[in-house]
């Protein structure tokens, strides 16, 4: 019997100019939601609005994946940013993207840190306050969604947004539920029947094995896929075919 219904997520838009690096077209005919980088990690105008065009045909959800300003080090560098400042440049990505959005007849439906930010919240309670009141900035309705019990998610439900719990299929978790951080050996997962397998067990029983053999609790409502991974596409597309096979339904959650 299916836990609930799970939404597929993948970071999309990941190019820069003649540069690109995720296969956007055929991401977007698997998964459910997209989160496009909004050119402060990845990304440029035309890139973003050809993303939300062709989220758009295909009724994927368009989420704004905020980032620090860290073109070079594609938002994965530490960087100590002022709050007031972090507030200002997330309400920017989040209203740039909500451009090109719009045009296509769709629109942000939710928002999502990137990279260094992304972790970063799960424990800074200041710099996620920042995210938050950017977020708050630019549409007061907007979904956060994040690590589940992370201080991004406290601090987005105490100012009432709504929060969606997200697990990652291709990354390691560390016992206290947290990813283990990119610079450690395993901390992303390759092998494809690994990341199936880890995947339908979040999405059906709300449970991963740990990097450390240790069983973890995960209740998520979006799963999500690196984009730049090699063979994401088939990864993404043996993942959704597993899932349902399983009985779990894809489903957007906004």
């Amino acid at each position: 019997m299916t836990w609930v219904p799970i939404d597929l997520n993948a970071d999309l838009g990941e190019g820069f100019g003649r540069w690109t690096l995720t296969d956007d077209e055929q991401l977007l005919s698997v998964v459910t939601s997209a989160n496009v980088a909004c050119g402060f990690h990845a990304g440029d105008a035309a890139t973003m609005r050809r993303v939300c065009e062709l989220a758009a045909v295909r009724g994927v959800r368009i989420g704004a994946q905020v980032s620090y300003r860290d073109l070079a080090g594609f938002g994965r560098r530490a960087m100590d940013v002022p709050a007031a400042e972090l507030a200002a440049e997330v309400a920017y990505q989040i209203g740039a993207l909500e451009v090109f959005a719009r045009a296509a007849g769709s629109r942000v439906s939710y928002v999502k840190p990137h990279g260094a930010l992304y972790n970063r919240v799960v424990r800074d309670a200041e710099q996620a306050a920042a995210v938050v009141d950017g977020v708050l900035l630019a549409d007061r309705t907007l979904p956060v969604l994040g690590l589940p019990g992370s201080r991004l998610h406290e601090a987005a439900a105490a100012a009432g947004l709504p929060v969606v719990a997200e697990a990652f299929g291709d990354r390691a978790y560390r016992a206290d539920g947290s990813l283990l951080p990119r610079g450690q050996e395993g901390a992303v997962v390759t092998d494809p029947d690994e990341v199936v397998e880890r995947s339908v067990s979040m999405a059906r029983f709300g449970v991963v094995t740990a990097h450390c053999g240790s069983s973890v609790a995960v209740r998520a409502r979006s799963l999500c896929l690196h984009g730049d991974t090699p063979g994401a596409v088939g990864l993404a597309r043996k993942v959704r075919e597993q899932l349902e096979a399983s009985g779990v339904r894809v489903e957007a959650f906004a």
